[in-house]
């Protein structure tokens, strides 16, 4: 199993990330489809190369071929919506936020698959990019939608999880360099 193999790369100093690797994602009650586009979703968004070669296959594999190309999709729509708004955000001209954004983002009205799990992964790739606007607009899109706390924590534990995984990994490949 590629989680074991990346469980395994996981450095002693950081033996925290390598258990809680293995329980976001190996005891997770999200179900399959929401779990591993999760993980596709955040293995992308972490820019690690290592994190997405070991997850990717597994979650191909748990994936429909529509919930893969929409987890991926997730990433990359939310690679651009949260450098935008989260500069929109963070510019202290207030009037950046009245003006109209200009960028496609179809996928997000018709991402191929419930919106709940698109919502979902947009969430987890927004906790990885740090857009505090995309976050509060898709934990409220889930919230109105019936989704609890605990899964959407959950979701961002994975995030954190992939994420910090992926940050010690490079680290040590360049450390070993």
């Amino acid at each position: 199993m590629a989680l074991d193999e990346l469980k395994a790369a996981v450095p002693d100093f950081a033996k925290d990330l390598k258990l809680n690797l293995g329980s976001v994602i190996g005891n997770s009650e999200l179900p399959q489809q929401q779990l591993w586009g999760t993980v596709l979703a955040c293995a992308i968004a972490s820019r690690s190369p290592k994190v997405l070669r070991e997850l990717e296959p597994e979650a191909k594999a748990n994936l429909s071929a529509e919930a893969y190309t929409a987890a991926k999709s997730a990433a990359a729509i939310m690679a651009m919506n949260n450098v935008f708004y989260r500069t929109r955000h963070l510019l202290s001209d207030p009037e950046y936020g009245t003006l109209r954004a200009g960028l496609r983002m179809n996928v997000i009205g018709k991402p191929g698959v419930e919106k709940v799990d698109f919502e979902l992964w947009s969430l987890a790739v927004s906790a990885i990019n740090g857009c505090g606007q995309c976050l509060d607009s898709h934990e409220q899109v889930l919230r109105a939608a019936g989704v609890d706390r605990e899964t959407i924590q959950e979701a961002v534990k994975i995030a954190s999880v992939i994420q910090a995984v992926g940050v010690t990994l490079e680290a040590e490949a360049v450390l070993a360099e």
